[in-house]
This record gives structure tokens, C-alpha cells and sequence, in this order.
């Protein structure tokens, strides 16, 4: 069985054209990914109803049905209210040279990007994430991470980013994106993974 995510929905009160009364929409998360929510009984009722395409809604109001919304038919305060949803997260991942909190070449032109980005949203949050491979000990590692994650943290600070609204954590070896075993150099998992929501 899997492990129960959590589904953003959104529930309103009216959708012109579509339903009356409360409804229950299925948005994206903020990984970008969709899920499903399930109703399993309205009014005492048992039901099969599954929500399970993006952008799509029941009537909670009544028997539950689920169908996809025309953007069109919206009414113009739910359309406002949609629109006016926060951007979905955005992740960026740069690499490190092996055993060093130096980032890769390749990896420099996603800071001015991370810049950009948290320019354009207000009150941002950005989360700096460091990782290592298997080289070396757990405790070195964790302690490697933390100085990759500050270490970007700086470079953000150094382009005007405000401190107040970031934080750094390191993850040492936990959750290789590379599954290797102890002691396998992997440039895939020498990386530091930035959010910005």
C-alpha cells in the first residue's frame, strides 16, 4: 500500500455553468504532480466517487459526480481565485566538486536563475538542501552537507537574497538519487537541491 499524500483541493461555494453549491476541485501539489481524492460517502450515502484528473470537481452539495472544468465557464471570482493561486514551487539542483563545497561549472548559471526567481515572488521561502555520495563517514557527511547548503545560502545572500527568508539543512547520504553502496563516489549525489516557493 502506498503512503497516504496529501491532495491540494481547492473548495468553493459556486462554479457558474458547472455546479451549485460547495464543490471541491483537484489541483496540482507543489511538486507539480497530481493526485486523486476520494468521496466515500455524502449524506450518509456510500459512494465510489473518484476525483482523479487535474482540474476536475465534484458537487458536494448533491450526489457526488466528478467532471473537467472549461476555464470559459468559470464565474469571474473563481477564475480571480484561481489565477491568483501562488506559482507552483520551483527546484533547482547544483552539483559539488567531490569532497569540496565547491559548486560544478555547470552548475553556476542556476544562481542567477534561483535570483531571478525569488525576485519575482514576493515573500518567497527558500529552502537550500545539501547532500553527499557514500565517501566517508555518516557524521563527515552530514557535516559536508550543512557546509554546501550555507555555502549556497552565501552565494544567494552575496546576490541580495535576504537571509531572513531562507534556511539551510544538510541530509548527508540520506536519499541518494544515485543508490550506491558505502564508500562509491557519485557526482549525482554530491548536490544541493534549492526550493523557492
Amino acid at each position: 500500500m502506498s503512503p497516504l499524500r496529501l491532495v491540494p483541493v481547492l473548495i468553493v461555494s459556486v462554479l457558474s455553468a458547472c455546479a451549485t453549491g460547495p464543490s471541491l476541485i483537484l489541483l496540482t501539489s507543489e511538486e507539480g504532480k497530481q493526485g486523486s481524492v476520494a468521496v466515500l460517502e455524502h449524506d450518509g450515502i456510500r459512494s465510489d466517487d473518484v476525483i482523479d484528473e487535474l482540474n476536475s470537481w465534484t458537487n458536494l452539495s448533491g450526489r457526488p459526480h466528478s467532471s473537467s472544468i472549461d476555464p470559459a465557464k468559470l464565474d469571474t471570482r473563481l477564475r480571480r481565485l484561481l489565477e491568483d493561486l501562488p506559482p507552483a514551487p520551483v527546484y533547482r539542483t547544483l552539483y559539488f566538486l567531490e569532497g569540496t563545497t565547491r559548486i560544478t561549472p555547470d552548475s553556476v548559471p542556476n544562481l542567477e536563475f534561483l535570483k531571478s526567481e525569488i525576485a519575482r515572488r514576493p515573500g518567497a521561502e527558500v529552502l537550500v538542501t545539501g547532500y553527499t555520495d557514500t565517501v566517508g563517514s555518516s557524521d563527515d557527511n552530514d557535516e559536508l552537507s550543512q557546509r554546501r547548503a550555507e555555502e549556497i545560502l552565501k552565494g544567494l545572500v552575496e546576490q541580495g537574497i535576504a537571509i531572513s527568508m531562507m534556511s539551510a539543512v544538510g541530509r548527508g547520504e540520506r536519499e541518494l538519487l544515485d543508490k550506491t553502496r558505502d564508500n562509491v563516489s557519485s557526482a549525482l549525489n554530491r548536490r544541493v537541491v534549492v526550493t523557492v516557493r
